[in-house]
């Protein structure tokens, strides 16, 4: 088990990260979200040894992570962290990167190894290119296979696909998320990318103004998110007051809405007036207004003109679920 138990850190009295203990089991995927500059790579650091720590610890099991104060080196053997810094040999091959740390007493077992991760990032036409005549994405791609030809008990990663374009990144997460996931190894993933969370993740930690603010279930967590700045995390969202949805409602709160649990009717419902129509490829994203100030979004099967008159409903599920929520 890991187990985090932060007082505080800072950057030259700049406080970044204030109360923050969480646990992750063996085996489990916990993904940290947060706004920029919430602590998420700090985080990271911390747990990795990379940062010293006055006041908290972080634990592997009954292995104590110790910082850079107490190691040459920094860094634990058990644990790999895989940073936006690559940190690759560019004058040698793709082959050779990945297979660095593989026993070369045992060379037919290294030959499938790094065959088997090559084939894993998709880079296998590219084993004898060297590092140096790569892209960006490439040697991010290279840089993760070689973090998991170390064996990791405990990987954690910073923003792992930031540089891969989306034709590669849907399945590469696939064959990653697969892989660790049957390797029992355990995850702690930083992104600001939800693609990289919800099909994947056992657990979301959500960062804000220093602290955890946040940990749920990954889909526990998304039906039921704690405010408007947890859902916007997942893309846009609405904070929609109850009695505008329900006018008999006798209760004066506010109901978080995604685009996706809007029902569009035509003459009756929250009254909304049309700005924009955003194409998303299987449907349009609305932002209408609701008054002068406040914009709702919702989806749409065609692009809709400016000043449109149109009428949202939402499930009286969806409102219990959320207001569920709030009173837990």
């Amino acid at each position: 088990m890991l187990k985090v138990d932060l007082t505080s850190f800072s950057y030259d009295n700049l406080p970044v990260l204030k109360d923050v203990s969480f646990k992750a089991e063996k085996g489990e995927h916990v993904s940290i979200i947060g706004e920029s500059g919430c602590g998420k790579s700090t985080l990271l650091k911390i747990i990795y040894g990379l940062l010293h720590i006055e006041g908290g610890t972080v634990f592997w099991g009954n292995n104590q992570v110790m910082g850079p104060n107490y190691n040459l080196v920094p860094g634990e053997s058990y644990m790999k962290y895989l940073s936006q810094d690559f940190d690759l040999m560019p004058f040698t091959t793709v082959a050779e990167n990945v297979s660095q740390y593989l026993s070369a007493f045992e060379p037919e077992e290294l030959k499938e190894r790094t065959a088997e991760l090559l084939e894993m990032i998709e880079m296998t036409p590219f084993a004898k290119t060297k590092v140096k005549n790569l892209s960006g994405g490439q040697q991010q791609r290279v840089a993760l296979a070689r973090v998991l030809a170390q064996e990791p008990e405990v990987l954690l990663l910073d923003e792992p696909f930031s540089h891969i374009d989306k034709f590669r990144k849907n399945s590469l997460r696939r064959n990653l998320f697969s892989y660790l996931k049957k390797q029992g190894i355990t995850v702690l993933t930083a992104t600001h990318d939800h693609n990289d969370i919800l099909p994947y993740s056992d657990r979301i930690i959500v960062l804000k103004d220093q602290k955890i603010i946040m940990d749920e279930n990954t889909q526990t967590l998304y039906q039921n998110p704690k405010d408007l700045y947890v859902a916007s995390l997942f893309g846009e969202a609405s904070l929609i007051p109850i009695q505008l949805i329900k006018p008999y409602a006798e209760i004066n709160t506010s109901v978080l809405v995604y685009p996706h649990e809007f029902k569009v009717s035509k003459d009756n419902g929250l009254k909304v007036y049309v700005k924009y129509s955003y194409f998303k490829g299987s449907h349009y994203l609305i932002e209408a207004a609701i008054n002068k100030k406040d914009m709702v979004y919702f989806n749409f099967d065609k692009a809709l003109e400016p000043d449109t008159e149109m009428f949202l409903n939402v499930s009286i599920e969806t409102i219990n679920l959320r207001l569920k929520k709030n009173r837990c």
